[in-house]
């Protein structure tokens, strides 16, 4: 008899560890910029459900696909990334954009005395004419390279603003409202400037991914997200973050070049009709 107490105790506080375990929601914060907004959207959604999550943040400087590649095998619960129909299908998707498509909107840095080489480009033909440093895995990478522009790729982010200040390439391609942050935490990188004339445009979400295995995961973090737009909390977040307020403050979107280019790698599933999802440049005052 007490051995059969014993057994139902043990498997009891098994159980209760199991579902300890299945509420913590494990992320790795590198040295990805879009780390910090990342982690506030998710604890926004976190509070917008019943369900109890504990998130836990490690600093592990990991790339993208080592993140990618834990999170597959299990040991981490989710990763933020651009996203391509490519990686919808190796992940489950939170479909609804964090940056609310600002992504797709993309200015260059570039060293300080190359302005003039950008000043002369209108049109896509003229743009082929420049090297774009990406990242090896980055969505942006494809998009970039499906409408013939020259792209010079490093597996790792920082690795990126070195080569641009080496001359290997002629500009880093960045959402709009992250160079001005990223040139603030590079003060030794004082050659290195945001270019001022042109803007590249394509639909660009940036979504929540978690393992296929965790479709509870995925759909709670849907449904938080979806009650935060819902009663305006996730606008407050956006529009409230500090690097979104220097992209209306500093980029000047509404005067700058735009060149539009197509983007194959977007998934059909893309809830591009949901306008609320999406952020509207000529909506800057």
């Amino acid at each position: 008899m007490k051995s059969k107490l014993c057994l139902a105790f043990l498997l009891g506080l098994l159980s209760v560890r199991i579902l300890a375990d299945d509420s913590v929601i494990r992320v790795n914060d590198s040295s990805d910029p879009n780390g910090p907004y990342s982690i506030k959207m998710i604890e926004l959604a976190l509070k917008h459900i019943d369900k109890k999550y504990k998130l836990v943040v490690t600093k592990e400087p990991w790339s993208q696909i080592k993140i990618m590649e834990e999170v597959s095998n299990g040991k981490l619960d989710l990763f933020w990334n651009s996203s391509n129909a490519e990686k919808e299908t190796l992940f489950n998707a939170v479909r609804i954009c964090l940056y609310k498509g600002l992504l797709g909107n993309r200015i260059f840095i570039i060293h300080k005395d190359n302005q003039a080489k950008f000043n002369n480009i209108k049109t896509l033909e003229d743009l082929k004419g420049i090297t774009i440093g990406q990242g090896k895995t980055w969505a942006d990478t494809k998009i970039l390279e499906a409408n013939g522009l020259n792209v010079v790729k490093a597996n790792k982010y920082e690795s990126l603003f070195l080569m641009l200040d080496g001359g290997r390439f002629d500009a880093f391609s960045r959402g709009v409202h992250e160079p001005f942050g990223e040139l603030a935490s590079h003060p030794n990188l004082k050659d290195l400037t945001v270019e001022k004339h042109l803007m590249l445009v394509y639909r660009m979400p940036f979504y929540l991914f978690v393992s296929k295995d965790n479709k509870a995961l995925a759909k709670d973090l849907e449904a938080g997200l979806n009650a935060a737009i819902a009663d305006g909390s996730f606008d407050q977040v956006f529009f409230g973050d500090p690097s979104v307020q220097d992209v209306m403050a500093k980029a000047d979107m509404k005067n700058r070049h735009a060149i539009f280019l197509d983007n194959p790698t977007l998934s059909k599933e893309t809830p591009l009709d949901r306008k609320e999802l999406w952020f509207d440049p000529k909506s800057i005052p």
